[in-house]
């Protein structure tokens, strides 16, 4: 529809897995980097985890995209199979012909295919995509699959695919064979701010014909706040964002448009926000962690004073309309080509004088958030009389739910994310802590 109007040849936040525009961010590098060291080495099993929308499926399209001559692949994203079906599904991916209509006939097929080709020195890999889905039986099918091998080395890699339950599923007591055949894992994290600006700039370029269209600084910062930097949803915010500055007829693209495109976005029920008591519109992040029964992460010290934050405030404020704010926005921003946005470290945020009040956006700005999450899991873990250990390498990343996963394990701790709302929190009964972020 805005296609010719902003002079693209296609639209460039389509939500399908096009390895045309797969954008390797830092860790999106180092994940395709871990899969190609890993077919390099001829490792048996690989396991590759990431929250939905990531990415992860156009990065495996580009993965098998760029496979050399000499390797062989079957990509299975559909897992919901049986045993059976599952040999039958890996022999049609390979080109394997059979009549046989048993399982040890099947694997006998597979078996002769892996060997014939491994006399001929191509390598053969099985990558399952949804993986998380796996079923138990599935799941021990394939670690007998991976038994195929010669008395050097294995005949067929297998690299699983999936949400981070899928680290939870293998780490399970049932599957600790399976679990301790993973010579090589990686979570794929989402983008940071600096990176959702530059993997909305690679977007638009790939597509564009011309240059037609600008974000400005607002634009950027407020898809990153809705999105928290994962692929899928800023896909969403930014193909509602074209389309509301299409309809006013505008090629700059400004806060007001994508306040305005994300309200239309969370009317139709794509997130849940709530209003803070001083009237600003902050984005809050309900996410739900079972730490072997139920914590929900908060961003402390606002712990103390979540209840009060959430306290519906009395206001007689009327929102303007939609076409105001942009307006507004749209003059209130005269020069939208502001140098790029860059990551801020927390040197460059100052410190209150003391004694001087701020208010609660610049509150949290001047938070040290590594220090905050350590503070945060270390009560949610004391609540739970569980002593939890903090490894330094674990400082450096930046996808929050990774290293809480990664700093409880140890401690035989289990987290699963669950986005949610209020009611659910309630219902709980819990120890909580929200996720906020400034507006």
């Amino acid at each position: 529809m805005y296609e010719n109007f902003f002079g693209f040849s296609e639209k460039p936040f389509k939500l399908v897995p096009n390895p045309a525009y797969l954008f390797l961010s830092k860790s999106h590098e180092e994940a395709l980097a871990h899969l190609n060291y890993a077919l390099s080495q001829g490792d048996g099993f690989v396991e590759i985890t990431g929250e939905v929308g990531t990415g992860k499926t156009t990065l495996c399209r580009a993965f098998l995209e760029n496979l050399d001559e000499n390797t062989i692949a079957a990509y299975i994203f559909n897992p919901n199979l049986g045993p059976k079906q599952l040999i039958k599904t890996i022999n049609d991916e390979l080109g394997i012909k059979y009549e046989a209509d048993n399982t040890k006939d099947l694997i006998d097929k597979l078996n002769a295919f892996l060997i014939q080709e491994k006399t001929q020195q191509k390598k053969v890999i099985l990558l399952i995509d949804e993986a998380q889905n796996l079923s138990r039986n599935i799941l021990e099918q394939l670690r007998l699959l991976s038994n195929l091998e010669t008395s050097r080395e294995k005949l067929l890699q297998i690299i699983l695919v999936g949400q981070p339950e899928l680290s939870d599923i293998l780490d399970s007591h049932e599957l600790r064979q399976l679990g301790q055949r993973i010579t090589l894992r990686y979570h794929l994290a989402p983008l940071n701010l600096q990176e959702t600006v530059e993997y909305i700039r690679y977007r638009i370029n790939i597509a564009a014909r011309k240059a037609g269209i600008k974000f400005n600084r607002s634009a950027f910062r407020q898809i990153y706040n809705y999105s928290r930097g994962i692929p899928r949803v800023i896909n969403i915010a930014c193909d509602r964002a074209l389309l509301t500055a299409f309809g006013l007829s505008q090629h700059k693209i400004g806060g007001g448009i994508v306040r305005a495109s994300i309200k239309e976005l969370k009317s139709r029920g794509a997130s849940k926000r709530y209003n803070l008591v001083d009237g600003k519109r902050a984005l809050i992040i309900f996410a739900v962690l079972f730490i072997v029964l139920v914590a929900v992460i908060f961003r402390q010290p606002l712990i103390w004073g979540a209840k009060s934050l959430l306290q519906p405030a009395p206001s007689q404020e009327v929102e303007a309309p939609a076409s105001s704010v942009l307006a507004s926005e749209l003059s209130d921003n005269p020069n939208p080509d502001e140098p790029p946005i860059r990551n801020e470290s927390e040197e460059d945020i100052s410190a209150p004088e003391p004694g001087e009040t701020l208010g609660l956006a610049d509150y949290l700005a001047t938070m040290d958030i590594r220090s905050s999450r350590k503070t945060a899991l270390r009560h949610a873990m004391e609540l739970w009389y569980t002593p939890v250990e903090f490894k330094p390498h674990l400082d450096s990343l930046d996808d929050d739910l990774a290293f809480f996963r990664l700093t409880a394990k140890p401690a035989g701790v289990s987290i699963h994310r669950i986005d949610t709302d209020l009611d659910l929190l309630k219902r709980l009964t819990l120890p909580a802590i929200l996720e906020v972020y400034p507006p």
